[in-house]
């Protein structure tokens, strides 16, 4: 059986563990983001050769990845954003290796051992700084004809645009809540977790407790759009927001709202919470690399 370093870079942590081909983890751990390309290739050479029997090094990132590894558009993590970087971990380590965007790698893992399995039409969507996800058609993923398929926190809910804050991420995400809080109560956004909004709607704050029903109403609108524009078996929604209990219930009942008031339009969204959370980019980056390679299986 084959086994696989994965690694996933985000702008705080490099996170990474070996991945077997029937999608098994282990050996999971993470670091501090090193602070330059270099030390990055560095970490990532250490860490092949301190592993054996790795066929290949699955990587996901942030930003607009392409087919040859030059990883396009901009992030919490700048240095990536330019160079090959695929190129230049196979130099390091003398191992093949593949790179996708992380929402992209998150939707993976659903596909191949989550609650997307043999589906052939889904809609993956995370909810955390922004909104992003991935789109697969008959199993596979769309990435576009500009590497922004998925992008859905781009899209525009309002009647009137006055800037980037319009924008879905900047109206339904997590931090988007967040902020909306921390303004109304006079407080740091930094010091107010998603969690302690939700407990003061649920302590009887009328005031946040509007604003979390306002959050739920955006969410809804956009997966209404959503099954729309591609009418997907199933949307899942990922991000930490997924660990509610009460998400899937709370999105529904905005759902209902909405189909109720619209009469030519009656299909409601089928949506579910991802299956795997911290470790799906792990997962899913094995899965791309698998997907990519099946003629060299």
């Amino acid at each position: 059986m084959k086994n696989f370093l994965a690694i996933d870079i985000g702008g705080t942590f490099v996170k990474y563990g070996e991945v077997s081909e029937n999608a098994v983890i282990s050996r999971i751990n993470k670091v501090k983001t090193p602070e330059s390309l270099q030390s990055l290739l560095d970490f990532i050479q250490h860490l092949s050769q301190s592993l054996s029997n790795i066929s290949a090094i699955a990587v996901s990132c942030p930003g607009a990845v392409s087919d040859d590894g030059i990883i396009y558009g901009s992030s919490a993590v700048p240095y990536i954003h330019g160079p090959n970087l695929k190129q230049l971990i196979e130099e390091k380590t003398g191992l093949h290796v593949y790179l996708e965007n992380d929402a992209n790698c998150a939707g993976y893992a659903e596909i191949w051992d989550g609650n997307g399995k043999g589906k052939n039409d889904v809609l993956v969507m995370v909810i955390g700084t922004g909104i992003g996800g991935a789109i697969f058609k008959n199993g596979s993923l769309h990435k576009g004809a500009n590497l922004h398929g998925g992008e859905f926190g781009y899209m525009l809910l309002t009647d009137t645009i006055t800037n980037s804050d319009d924008v879905w991420s900047r109206l339904a995400s997590t931090k988007a809540l967040v902020k909306k809080v921390a303004t109304l109560k006079q407080i740091d956004p930094y010091v107010l977790s998603g969690e302690q909004v939700f407990e003061l709607a649920e302590s009887g704050d009328v005031e946040v407790s509007k604003i979390v029903e306002d959050f739920y109403h955006l969410l809804a609108v956009g997966i209404y759009n959503l099954q729309y524009i591609y009418d997907p078996e199933v949307i899942l929604i990922g991000g930490g927001i997924s660990q509610r209990a009460d998400l899937i219930e709370k999105i529904n009942q905005k759902l209902d709202l909405i189909i109720g008031k619209i009469d030519l339009a009656k299909i409601k969204p089928s949506i579910a919470t991802c299956k795997f959370a911290q470790h799906a980019n792990l997962l899913g980056a094995v899965y791309g690399y698998l997907k990519s390679n099946e003629h060299r299986r």
